[in-house]
C-alpha cells in the first residue's frame, strides 16, 4: 500500500511542479499587501564606514572579557584546589 502512496505522491509533485502559474506564499502575499500601503525605504548594501570601526572595537572588548572570565575561573579553581585538604 505504501508503494502506491509513493507513486501517487510523486505524480502529484510532478503535476504541481509543472504548473504554469504558482501561487505566492502567505508571507509574500502579506509583504506585498503591506508594501502596497507603506513601501519600505532604501537599505544600503554595506554598512556606513562610521559604524564599522565601532564594531571592531566591541569585538576586541568582548574577546578580552571572555578571556578574562576564563582566566578568573582557572585561578578560582586553582585556589579552591590549593586550599582543599587532601
Amino acid at each position: 500500500m505504501s508503494e502506491r502512496d509513493d507513486e501517487e505522491r510523486e505524480f502529484d509533485l510532478k503535476w504541481a511542479d509543472g504548473a504554469e502559474q504558482k501561487e505566492p506564499s502567505a508571507r509574500a502575499r502579506m509583504l506585498a499587501a503591506r508594501w502596497k500601503e507603506n513601501p519600505p525605504g532604501p537599505v544600503p548594501f554595506r554598512a556606513d564606514p562610521e559604524h564599522v570601526g565601532s564594531r571592531r572595537r566591541s569585538s576586541w572588548v568582548s574577546t578580552a572579557v571572555v578571556l578574562g572570565c576564563v582566566a578568573a575561573v582557572i585561578v578560582l579553581l586553582g585556589y579552591i584546589n590549593f586550599r582543599a585538604p587532601y
